[in-house]
Formats: C-alpha cells, sequence, structure tokens
C-alpha cells in the first residue's frame, strides 16, 4: 500500500535532517516519489519566516 509521509521545517538543514533519518528506515525500492516546496512571508515585524516541506511517497512494506 502506498503511504505518504509529510515533513515542514523552517531551516532547510532540519528538513534535510528530518528526510535523510525517515529515509534510513526504507528499504531502497520503497520511495516512490519526493517532493518539496519553499514559502517565504513577512510577520508583523518584517521578518522573513520561511516554511521548508516535503512530501515522500512511499510503498508500504
Amino acid at each position: 500500500m502506498l503511504q505518504v509521509a509529510i515533513f515542514d521545517e523552517e531551516h532547510e538543514k532540519d528538513l534535510e535532517n528530518e528526510m535523510n533519518n525517515f529515509l534510513a528506515k526504507l528499504g531502497d525500492n520503497q520511495v516512490k516519489s519526493i517532493k518539496y516546496s519553499v514559502a517565504l512571508t513577512i510577520d508583523e515585524d518584517g521578518e522573513q519566516i520561511f516554511c521548508y516541506s516535503a512530501l515522500i511517497l512511499y510503498q508500504e512494506k
């Protein structure tokens, strides 16, 4: 059965670490697709807020 895992972090390195930790638990043939997105907004104080997100589509064993 196909499953999804969604990751959302404020820093790109945090997203990379979370995804790598998850992917290390999967077999080589389980990953079907990875989608990546970056969003940017400005808060009330004028600070930039980044949102790095990814979705991993994988085959459950």
